[in-house]
């Protein structure tokens, strides 16, 4: 069995200080085969917020993957939100924005980037997936030896919650989600709303799943207490446990337990390697 411990928006800046401190004493005593966080490490973009999101992020334990979120561009630098909106993420972290992936010895994780520094709508918070870029996850991801778990991690959902709080609005994340289902992912993380949940997409018998974590933070939602994932797995099923906050100390929360896809187990079922998928092929550039 492998687990992966998934944060999200953490908002240094705003962040529930006892929470994350006792995230951090979670995440050592835990030791998951991945530490991931799905974006908004910082509140409004400033240097201080970083300097602390990067202070924490190099205390967890090894390996750590970090995708960007709406909240990591510099609020208040115009110059840097049009030309450079992830130079200051990138340089805290130490992660790049795009293209990002990870392998470990039974799962691989790739990130893409939702978020925008600007974009031709009102609400610059709301999310944006690159189909071009989402091909070039769904080509590495299907290339992952037959059985790896595949993860794709991003900061908006690209399928909505039912009764969210909030939405993404992801322009063509219902399109990518269903790209990345075809090229056998397992789970699409995200955060953004933050609450979490566990949603199917629907790819009849292939079951890609959209796993939403909640916050770190002091912007609570629906009265939602902060909270992480514990995503736990083995050859048939995904447990996704949310680890909620009570007052004093996280404890374990609501779960759900999903069959995990058993195509890509087997090289004969598996999304072909050298070979995208209708949907991928679609968006290639060249595409017929």
């Amino acid at each position: 069995m492998g687990v992966i411990l998934q944060f999200s928006d953490i908002h240094f800046g705003c962040e529930h200080k006892a929470a994350v401190d006792e995230a951090m004493a979670y995440a050592h005593a835990y030791k998951a085969d991945l530490n991931l966080i799905t974006g908004d490490i910082t509140q409004s973009g400033l240097k201080h917020e970083f300097e602390a999101a990067a202070e924490w992020i190099k205390a967890l334990p090894d390996p750590v993957f970090v995708t960007v979120g709406n909240h990591d561009v510099p609020y208040w630098d115009v110059l840097a939100r049009l030309f450079w909106p992830w130079r200051a993420f990138e340089s805290a972290t130490g992660h790049p924005a795009h293209d990002h992936e990870l392998k470990g010895a039974d799962f691989m994780v790739r990130g893409v980037t939702t978020a925008r520094g600007w974009q031709a709508r009102l609400n610059w918070s709301k999310g944006v997936i690159d189909l071009e870029q989402t091909a070039r996850a769904a080509q590495a991801l299907r290339q992952t030896p037959p059985d790896t778990l595949r993860i794709l991690a991003c900061h908006h959902p690209l399928v909505e919650m039912i009764d969210a709080p909030m939405t993404g609005e992801v322009k063509r994340g219902d399109r990518a989600a269903r790209i990345f289902g075809e090229a056998g992912v397992d789970l699409i993380t995200t955060g953004h709303v933050h609450v979490p949940f566990a949603l199917p997409i629907d790819m009849s018998e292939r079951r890609c799943y959209a796993i939403g974590c909640g916050t770190l933070s002091m912007r609570e939602r629906d009265s939602y207490p902060p909270s992480f994932n514990r995503i736990e797995w083995d050859a048939t099923h995904i447990t996704v446990t949310v680890v909620k906050w009570d007052g004093l100390g996280f404890v374990d929360g609501e779960n759900w337990t999903l069959k995990r896809r058993q195509d890509t187990r087997h090289s004969e079922t598996a999304p072909d390697p050298a070979h995208a998928g209708p949907l991928e092929h679609d968006t290639l550039p060249d595409a017929p």
